[in-house]
């Protein structure tokens, strides 16, 4: 159960959110030495599995198609179900995510052999069982306090460009964003969905990572249903649900999705359901939609402008619904139990 003193939910969160880009900067400054040693390993092994549980294996999901458009054969896999059935014994590179390093999976999975496996890890504790059983990159201000995961999400996808940056992606345009975060103005789309129980995320390519993470937030704290779902998949059946209760949150990268969002807009907007976009396409406004504009931006610049944008939001949004935000009833921080 929760170990977060009473009326202290919410000021953990903010504190831990005013001070996430810095230390996902210095995180990725850092991370040169070991970055390029893992990115040695994935252009040997020629495979690359991301596993985590929780937040973090949403932060794979997104970076992975930042690794595949390097054409690096890139897998994301939940570790619960690795234990359960385990991938073929072949030459990979296996990267595990875990904030903490201590979560129940991350432990049990690190007690099986590797085989022909080369293992590291991404934490946010060098001293956990992942940073010290395997090579691990870390983040900077150690473990998150608060109990939904907010700086170890933009601090995990900064040690994540560190490796990308290795295998040859340029960083600038991201390290720019973080070092200027976008401040949006959220109280209309706020209002907008109000009177919602329900939300919808979705997303495309690399922001549906990071859509899945809001929708994650929106449960722990709002104690709300939400899901994720990529833009296609929501096309895909999921329409049935929607209805003035139903909220939808789009998140809009610059490139080749972009244009897909108005149709799926005015789908939503016909089942009576409010739309609000976190628009980075630098296309103009979709109608019948509030807008939150930000920076024209794709790749890792993309989830570093919106990321930290979405999360304010969606923390505001829960703060308007639940009394004593951010103290769980029913979780931990950490998982141990499997």
């Amino acid at each position: 159960m929760s170990t977060i003193v009473p009326g202290a939910g919410l000021a953990m969160i903010e504190a831990e959110m005013a001070r996430q880009h810095e230390d996902a900067l210095v995180s990725f400054h850092g991370a040169g030495p070991m970055a390029a040693r893992l990115a040695e390993s994935i252009r040997r092994t020629g495979r690359l599995t991301l596993a985590a549980m929780g937040g973090s294996h949403w932060v794979n999901r997104a970076a992975a198609v930042l690794y595949r458009r390097l054409g690096i054969e890139v897998e994301t896999e939940v570790v619960s179900e690795l234990l359960i059935t385990p991938q073929p014994d072949r030459e990979r590179t296996v990267l595990l995510v875990s904030q903490s390093g201590n979560s129940g999976e991350i432990v049990a999975f690190l007690e099986r052999p590797a085989g022909r496996q080369e293992r590291f890890g991404l934490t946010l504790d060098a001293g956990s069982a992942l940073g010290r059983g395997v090579p691990a990159l870390v983040g900077v201000g150690g473990p998150e306090k608060a109990f939904a995961a907010t700086r170890s999400l933009l601090v995990s996808h900064a040690l994540h460009l560190a490796v990308l940056a290795a295998l040859g992606l340029p960083p600038g345009r991201a390290l720019a964003v973080l070092g200027a975060p976008a401040r949006p103005d959220l109280g209309e789309a706020l209002s907008a969905l109000a009177a919602c129980t329900s939300l919808i995320l979705s997303g495309r390519a690399e922001l549906q990572g990071v859509a899945e993470s809001g929708a994650l937030c929106v449960m722990e704290l709002a104690r709300l249903p939400a899901l994720a779902l990529e833009g296609g998949q929501l096309r895909h059946g999921p329409m049935e649900m929607l209805s003035p209760a139903s909220g939808i949150v789009l998140l809009r990268a610059a490139g080749p999705s972009a244009g897909l969002a108005p149709g799926l807009v005015a789908a939503c907007r016909a089942a009576g359901s409010p739309v609000v976009v976190f628009d980075l396409s630098g296309e103009a406004d979709i109608a019948d939609a509030v807008t939150i504009r930000l920076p024209r931006e794709e790749g890792m610049a993309a989830i570093f402008a919106v990321l930290p944008a979405l999360q304010s939001f969606l923390v505001t949004f829960a703060a308007g619904r639940v009394d004593h935000v951010g103290e769980p009833l029913r979780s931990t921080k950490v998982t141990t139990e499997l």
